[in-house]
């Protein structure tokens, strides 16, 4: 990954020679908030919300269920096709082999959605699937400064975290890390520092919770210096805000564990009668599908979410048809504006195409980044795991999101006005219903 995104990186960049770059797709649920949110924001945070290669899982699995065995590029057994037998010779001649096995993997595959993990930093992203990470609550983003240099800004800062504690706001420039200035480091990297998992660290080395880092920032011209204590964070992957009378938004930053139940709460608790909702997706990269067909749920009545192939042959996803399962259909059933940009991606993709597909909602926004593709992980004799894409999905209506997107019903450039346009539009379905 990279300082700024604004398009989809070519296969090269995730397939670079050097150990970072391969690792970076991987990273960024560990690390950061994800390509998806730098590709529309140039945002990323130690609180994780998605990413580019995310564990998008077939309906009804999750990263402790996937059993790491069979699969596109090994047997049953879980060895990788032709790599076994050369990462233990590599061992016995006393070769590194911590995470060596699932970037040679990686490299081999010509995925430029795979990704590699040492153990420890596959336990970090199982960790942030299920809805937490260790941190110190700040989001940061490249940004030029009033004298037009590089430098790297606080884009959000969790709330209740070390940092909000600090005082820390938004628009802060972070200016070093452990002593270390930052300005110019890929973000990635400013990330790791701020989680106490550098990149280049070893699965060995100690957790992070309960350790410190010293930041130092500016604001405003004025500078100085915390030591934040890094502890377990809760990442805030739904939130609800009224913006009127008749207008609710709703932003999903991820698909994390238990996101699609914040979603069904947030609409039958704090959606009063009689509001619209806007769905807003936006950044939104992803996390495990299991979740946003379950989102689905909370929106439509049963019916088809998602078609996708694994391996040849060709599965679908469905919404939730029991009683109950539906808190936004029927009679009463809420306008909805689904909001998109760049950044939305994969399983919010899916999302996004079931409710479009299926006349639920209006999109409003830019068009959707294009990730339609299924990842599944690997674990490796050194310890070390890697995801390979495994399959692709398309929309209840056929339409394939690898590579394409999603076309708004209502396309509209720049975030400001997209916002602005999804409410009337919100407000022009109440006045109809």
């Amino acid at each position: 990954m990279s300082d700024s995104w604004y398009s989809a990186p070519s296969p090269d960049k995730h397939r670079g020679s050097s150990r970072q770059l391969r690792r970076g797709a991987g990273l960024a649920l560990v690390f950061a908030s994800v390509l998806a949110t730098g590709a529309a924001t140039g945002a990323w945070g130690d609180g994780v919300r998605a990413f580019a290669g995310s564990r998008d899982l077939a309906a009804g699995e999750s990263p402790a269920e996937a059993n790491f065995g069979g699969g596109a590029y090994g047997d049953a057994a879980g060895r990788a096709a032709g790599l076994h037998e050369d990462t233990e010779r590599g061992r016995e001649d006393g070769a590194p082999s911590d995470g060596e096995e699932a970037e040679e993997l990686v490299s081999r595959s010509g995925d430029r959605w795979s990704s590699a993990y040492t153990a420890r930093e596959y336990e970090g992203l199982r960790q942030t699937l299920d809805g937490e990470y260790v941190g110190v609550g700040i989001s940061v983003r490249r940004e030029r400064d009033a004298q037009g240099l590089p430098s790297v800004a606080v884009a959000r800062v969790a709330r209740g975290s070390p940092a909000a504690r600090a005082g820390v706001q938004r628009g802060d420039r972070l200016r070093a890390v452990d002593g270390e200035d930052v300005s110019d480091h890929p973000v990635t990297d400013v990330v790791a520092r701020l989680r106490g998992s550098e990149t280049g660290g070893r699965s060995a080395a100690p957790s992070p919770l309960g350790s410190s880092v010293d930041v130092e920032l500016d604001r405003d011209g004025q500078q100085w210096k915390e030591t934040l204590q890094r502890v377990r964070l809760n990442t805030d992957a739904v939130t609800v805000k009224r913006m009127g009378p008749t207008v609710t938004r709703i932003k999903v930053s991820s698909f994390t564990k238990g996101t699609a139940e914040q979603v069904r709460d947030a609409v039958t608790r704090q959606v009063p009668a009689g509001s619209g909702i806007l769905l807003d997706l936006r950044g939104n990269s992803g996390g495990l599908i299991k979740e946003a067909v379950t989102a689905a749920s909370v929106f439509l009545k049963g019916g088809l979410v998602a078609t996708y192939e694994q391996h040849g042959s060709q599965r679908a996803l469905y919404a939730d048809a029991r009683p109950g399962a539906a808190a936004a259909v029927g009679r009463a059933a809420p306008p909805l504006v689904v909001l998109v940009d760049g950044g939305t991606m994969s399983a919010a993709e899916l999302l996004t195409g079931a409710l479009q597909d299926r006349g639920r909602a209006v999109v409003v926004g830019s068009r959707t980044f294009g990730k339609g593709s299924v990842q599944m992980p690997r674990k490796l004799p050194d310890g070390s795991v890697a995801e390979l894409t495994v399959g692709h999905y398309a929309t209840p209506s056929g339409r394939s999101l690898d590579g394409e997107g999603i076309t708004p019903d209502l396309p509209i450039d720049g975030s400001g006005d997209a916002a602005e346009r999804a409410r009337t539009v919100l407000s022009g379905l109440e006045a109809r219903s």
